[in-house]
């Protein structure tokens, strides 16, 4: 069994007017090459075991390990170096940048590790041509379809080749068509030293994942 992510422990709590327990207690070992769904309604933490996995957020208690190294969430510099190289995230709402082009939202990520200006541009160009998108690399995000930003989103997340793939409810602002489109391009990048953990509401894509 190839553990390669392993949690032990983990709860998360937040403290605003009263204390609000979201994780309690979670343990769970994800394999390599394969695909996680986690199910739950709105509320259930889904987002927020994501946020832990990306090393966005901090557990209360509890401990993450990724291939056999125990995080430290107080080096924050150096899970930032962890995020970059080796995670991709796909966000529901897209998250891309407005006042940027397809093709440079997709650039910036590898920018951020390689400063290699002409390296990322080869790169992006080859992802966008894959996802379909080549003839749309210099439109803004205002100007292609749901879909569309979405296979943008899904570029920029692997454009730096990560091992871990985090995606929270990726599929949640499309319709039918644009989900299955999206959900099967997602389960496409999976290979076995990759993993894609992704939230939903949604049954019949739970259903298609491993796990």
């Amino acid at each position: 069994m190839n553990n390669f992510i392993k949690i032990r422990n983990i709860n998360k709590k937040y403290e605003k007017n009263k204390t609000i327990k979201v994780l309690n207690d979670i343990t769970f070992n994800f394999e390599s090459g394969k695909v996680y769904s986690i199910v739950g309604p709105s509320g259930s933490g889904k987002s927020t075991l994501l946020n832990l996995l990306s090393l966005i957020d901090t557990p209360n208690s509890g401990s993450i390990d990724f291939l056999g190294n125990k995080i430290n969430f107080q080096e924050k510099k150096y899970n930032d170096e962890i995020r970059s190289k080796k995670i991709g995230i796909i966000y529901q709402d897209k998250n891309l940048l407005n006042d940027f082009t397809a093709l440079e939202n997709v650039i910036f990520p590898m920018l951020l590790v390689s400063n290699n200006k002409n390296k990322s541009i080869s790169s992006a160009r080859k992802i966008l041509s894959k996802f379909g998108l080549s003839s749309r690399i210099n439109h803004y995000p205002s100007e292609l379809s749901g879909g569309e930003n979405q296979r943008v989103a899904i570029s920029r997340a692997l454009i730096n080749e990560p091992e871990i793939i985090l995606a929270d409810e990726p599929t949640g602002s499309l319709d039918k068509k644009n989900s299955i489109e999206i959900f099967n391009l997602l389960k496409k990048q999976i290979n076995s030293n990759r993993i894609i953990i992704f939230a939903t509401h949604n049954r019949f894509f739970a259903n298609k994942s491993d796990c």
